[in-house]
Parts: C-alpha cells; structure tokens; sequence
C-alpha cells in the first residue's frame, strides 16, 4: 500500500475532527493515514462486498473524475454492473420515478435509431433527436438496463 501511495491523505488545511482517529502524523502539510487500520478497514470492506455478490445484490459504481471514469466504466463492465463514469444527474437515486422515465426515454431513441426511424424526420428534428440521444448516453449509457435502485452504490474519487 506505500508504494501505491494509499497513506496520503488530504492536506492539513481541509481539517475534519472526523479523521483524527485514521491519521498516523502530519508531514510536510500533508496527512499521513494509519495503514494499518486501512489494511483493516479494506478486508472488512471486500468480505461485505464478496459477500453482496454471493447474495445477487445490486451495484453501482460510481467514478466521475475523468482520472478515473475509464477505470470505473471498465471494472463495472467487467463485474457485469450497472456505473456512472460522467455526470451525476440531480435527483439520480432520490427521485427514481424522473430517472425512469429518462431510461424509457433513452431506450425510445435507440431503438427508433436502430429501426431507422430518424431517416423519416426532416433534418433538424432527427439532429435533435441524434443530440438528445448522445447526451443520454453520456449520462445514462452504464445505467440503461437498471430496473430498480442499486443495493450498494461504490463511490469512487469523489469531488469535494
């Protein structure tokens, strides 16, 4: 875990009193973490996560930083998941039912693409619709075939 640099923590000026028990020192105004409290709080973390998996619940991954949205579209590809590797949409898990019908929206321009529908239009409406559906994508792409909300959400390199 050194030599992947995991025992950087944050720098010294965005203090939480909530950390005080995970920081090992200060050095050089920068927080040094406790590694041997991750190391134990990494294995709890995977038995729940194996143990999840075992069970058939639901994920989501979640990556927006463009550091890491390739990363998080791959690994969620690979363990057959649902992700978000670009925007957050307002309102994403909260209001379901709007997420929904955005989904049903989205499934809509692929399959009138796929049909050829977009040919039927006049230019700029079938622009429009190639736009919305390009955005939808973008948004939703890793999202498309989920039916209900995730059991467990993964929320990776977040913004401050």
């Amino acid at each position: 875990m050194m030599a992947a640099g995991i025992h950087f923590g944050h720098q010294t000026q965005k203090w939480n009193p909530k950390m005080s028990s995970y920081i090992f020192r200060e050095r050089r105004g920068v927080y040094i973490l406790d590694l041997t409290q991750t190391a134990r709080i990494l294995d709890e973390t995977c038995d729940l996560l194996f143990n999840a998996a075992a069970n058939g619940k639901e994920f989501l991954i979640v990556g927006t930083k463009h550091q890491v949205a390739d990363l998080v579209a791959s690994a969620a590809l690979r363990a057959q998941c649902h992700y978000i590797n670009e925007k957050w949409l307002g309102g994403m898990l909260t209001n379901w039912a709007t997420t929904e019908t955005r989904l049903r929206r989205f499934e809509y321009l692929q399959l009138e693409e796929s049909r050829g529908g977009f040919d039927r239009l006049p230019k700029q409406e079938a622009e429009n619709l190639k736009g919305q559906l390009f955005r939808l994508e973008k948004c939703l792409g890793g999202i498309q075939y989920m039916s209900d909300l995730p059991d467990i959400a993964i929320i990776t390199d977040q913004y401050e």
